[in-house]
């Protein structure tokens, strides 16, 4: 079975359903399918050939799930792009895929404009909202109303289906090679545990160019279940509003889209009383916030959970073992099978504090034409010939084998000869009330080796100062773990699927 198969079933099964709500659109199912088949018969005569890369340029909007599923059916391989990338990003991905296709949006011309110009490979560009003129590669979208066939390409699961690039946290961003069958094995795998169904009213307000959200638009339309895009997530009180209006009940967050939206002093006035499952993933919820979250919406089952694009997803937490194991991500999904390593690669039992290793269907073909940084990532498994994901992410598991994240291994500060995870220092200053947000780091330091500095968020007029800050953690953690260095900052750094650039902080 292919990506795409499954939306084109949804479409046929019930062509009446609406399938896509945006603003004040409503689209069925029949006229998205038509509007799919259009753009991938519009790529067939632009010569896109099965396996080329296309890259996908464009906001939450209907037309980034057209152009999805419309570059899917034609064969080719998606690469999507954040509507925020920069001319320069741009550039570099284009080179970097030797993408032959481009389809955005007019109104980001003054990005794609100037990156053409360095991408002599990029044939066509497809610009929906009419063409600019400034490139003779421009085309303009197809009517919608086209009667298009629908196209018959000879594919099977090991082709690729996505070249997802990392988000850039450490180092240049690498093409994650994701297969059909990767795909929908995780796909099958997430909803087997989340069980998301047909009749499902489903609010995206992540960026859809991102693991997370690419894998729920695909999910919902391949479910045959109601999409609502929504571009506002910078207004929490239009998603509030959102989710009542449209009775949404199934809603993926992250920590700054669900603190956003906890930070409203009417939130109970908006009725969300159809939201039946909360999902958050990118990075974990600090525990306030979780308890937040269960008592504005104590009919909604949270679901917190682990992954990296490599694999889309590695481990969920369960919603009736969060009083029992608060701040663990779980244990497996479904068809997977995982452990922790030590230094030398050694399996650890449960209890210890390790690598986390997967392996399963679902793990990645490598990076794009980068085979050094493949072999550090994949390594030998249990069967000859396989590959298995070391994530170079830390854990540790208890004696029920669920996983507490712990680090990733760059991030491991070396203070006064030990070694500090972050992740402990910050879920200590989150216990304080007025601290929105935390990022702990190791800086330099010719006495310590490194020292451990906090950058932290406040609310506004909440009284927290450095010192508060610091005489909290002496209070709470070993002296060589509470930081030496506290910064009140305004915002903190982040990439675009929403996680702190811990780096750029260093």
């Amino acid at each position: 079975m292919l990506l795409h198969d499954a939306f084109e079933q949804a479409a046929q099964r019930a062509p009446d359903k609406i399938a896509l709500v945006a603003g004040t659109q409503r689209i069925s199912y029949a006229e998205l399918y038509g509007r799919v088949r259009a753009l991938a018969a519009a790529l067939r005569d632009d010569d896109v050939a099965p396996g080329d890369r296309v890259l996908v340029m464009l906001e939450n909007t209907p037309e980034y799930a057209i152009a999805v599923h419309a570059v899917l059916l034609a064969g080719a391989v998606l690469v999507p792009v954040s509507a925020q990338t920069k001319a320069d990003k741009l550039r570099f991905l284009a080179t970097d895929t030797g993408a032959s296709a481009l389809l955005t949006h007019a109104q980001l011309a003054s990005v794609w404009v100037p990156a053409l110009a360095g991408a002599p490979a990029l044939r066509v560009v497809r610009v929906a909202a009419g063409t600019t003129g400034a490139d003779p590669r421009e085309r303009a979208w197809p009517d919608p109303h086209a009667d298009a066939p629908t196209l018959a390409v000879p594919r099977i699961d090991q082709d690729l289906a996505a070249l997802i690039y990392t988000s850039g946290t450490t180092g240049v961003p690498k093409g994650v090679m994701l297969t059909h069958l990767n795909m929908t094995s995780a796909w099958a795998a997430v909803q087997a545990y989340l069980g998301l169904r047909a009749d499902d009213v489903l609010a995206l307000a992540l960026p859809p160019v991102f693991s997370y959200g690419l894998y729920n638009l695909l999910m919902g339309l391949g479910l045959g279940a109601t999409v609502v895009l929504e571009r506002s997530a910078a207004f929490p009180v239009k998603l509030a509003e959102l989710l009542a209006r449209e009775r949404v009940t199934v809603f993926p967050g992250v920590p700054t889209l669900f603190g956003a939206l906890l930070g409203l002093s009417d939130l109970a006035r908006h009725d969300c009383s159809a939201l039946r499952l909360l999902t958050n993933a990118a990075a974990a919820l600090p525990a306030p916030h979780l308890q937040r979250l269960r008592e504005a919406w104590p009919q909604a089952r949270l679901y917190s959970m682990y992954g990296l694009t490599e694999c889309k997803r590695a481990s969920y937490l369960p919603p009736e073992e969060l009083e029992r194991r608060p701040g663990s991500v779980g244990r497996g999904i479904p068809n997977q099978e995982h452990w922790l390593v030590d230094e030398l690669g050694a399996r650890l039992p449960h209890g210890s504090t390790g690598e986390l290793v997967v392996r399963g269907s679902h793990v990645m073909r490598g990076y794009w034409q980068r085979p050094e940084e493949t072999l550090e990532r994949l390594h030998p498994g249990p069967i000859e010939g396989e590959r298995v994901l070391h994530t170079g992410d830390l854990f540790r598991s208890d004696a029920d084998g669920y996983l507490w994240f712990v680090a990733r291994k760059d991030d491991i500060i070396k203070t006064r000869g030990e070694k500090v995870a972050p992740r402990e220092v910050e879920n200590v200053i989150y216990q304080l009330d007025g601290v929105t947000g935390c990022a702990v780091v190791g800086v330099a330091d010719e006495t310590l080796g490194q020292a451990v500095k906090a950058y932290v968020t406040l609310q506004p007029a909440c009284g927290l100062g450095a010192r508060d800050i610091v005489k909290h953690c002496l209070a709470r953690l070993e002296s060589h773990m509470a930081p030496k260095f506290v910064e009140i900052v305004a915002e903190l750094p982040r990439t675009e699927s929403g996680k702190i650039r811990h780096a750029s902080l260093r």
